[in-house]
């Protein structure tokens, strides 16, 4: 987990979507149900494309990073892929830098 979340663009990436769970439902959820946005990806990826000066394919690596971290889940659902922070992935991570 450390190790993904050591490189600082894969970091920013994380922290934007943290940032998004901790706005969202509390339940850890970053891109959500479909009472959103029709195409929740597409909220996540312009949101850090805006704060982020990274292509699309880039971002798309860094999620794909994150989850095989274990940092994040990602699952499709039809046209929808939802994303959400993995909170044991978190909880321990608060855990060992207690």
């Amino acid at each position: 987990m450390f190790k993904a979340l050591s490189n600082e663009q894969r970091l920013k990436v994380f922290m934007t979507l943290y940032a998004e769970a901790l706005k969202g439902n509390g339940k850890g959820t970053v891109i959500s149900a479909q009472e959103e946005c029709c195409c929740p990806i597409e909220k996540a990826f312009t949101k850090i494309c805006g704060c982020i000066s990274l292509s699309r394919s880039t971002i798309s690596h860094h999620f794909k990073e994150l989850q095989n971290a274990g940092l994040i889940t990602c699952e499709r659902d039809g046209r929808i892929y939802r994303c959400r922070i993995n909170e044991d992935a978190i909880a321990a991570i608060k855990d060992f830098l207690k």
